[in-house]
């Protein structure tokens, strides 16, 4: 389906098309359930965890003092952050770079930080615990590819908001309301 009233001004394609959300959404939604898991074994829920290369490094990683430094478990909260990303991922139609910024940005702000924490995760499996957890390793890759597919709808966001500021528009309704926006 052609949607070039949705792409933005100089853009050849619509960063937030269904066909460039979906595939994210696809993804934060294994993500989440990849965590889930862990989170079930960190809770107890189920009495083992699947690891296929790293021998006993799954159940080192899981039932480290780090993953338990919060009151929820580690797993939990990044079950928590892809279920967020695909829920923000799925909110607002094929314009909604310029219709709803606000989710936008609450999806770039869910998807980046959850990627960073990954990086600083698994960089401590190795350093801190001399162990390594497969499924731990398939969320990080998750997170991380998530993000660069992610931020080009807020770059598009960005730019429309940035448009209102020039044309002399308050910034802050755009921001909530979009290009509907009254002045």
């Amino acid at each position: 389906m052609n949607d070039e009233a949705n792409f933005p001004p100089d853009w050849d394609y619509n960063p937030s098309g269904w066909s460039q959300r979906l595939p994210i959404v696809g993804v934060a939604i294994v993500g989440f359930l990849i965590a889930l898991y862990l989170a079930l074994y960190q809770w107890r829920v189920i009495g083992d965890v699947w690891e296929p290369f790293f021998g006993n490094g799954s159940r080192v990683i899981l039932n480290s003092g780090l993953s338990r430094i919060l009151p929820v478990p580690d797993a939990a909260l990044g079950a928590a952050g892809y279920l967020a990303d695909a829920i923000s991922g799925v909110i607002g139609g094929r314009g909604r770079w310029r219709t709803m910024p606000w989710i936008v940005i609450v999806f770039g702000l869910m998807v980046g930080p959850l990627g960073l924490v990954s990086i600083i995760l698994v960089i401590l499996q190795p350093t801190v615990f001399g162990a390594w957890c497969t499924l731990c390793l398939a969320s990080a890759v998750i997170s991380l590819g998530m993000i660069y597919p992610a931020m080009d709808e807020v770059v598009a966001s960005f730019q429309f908001l940035r448009r209102v500021k020039r044309e002399g528009r308050s910034v802050w309704p755009a921001f909530w309301r979009g290009a509907d926006a009254e002045n």
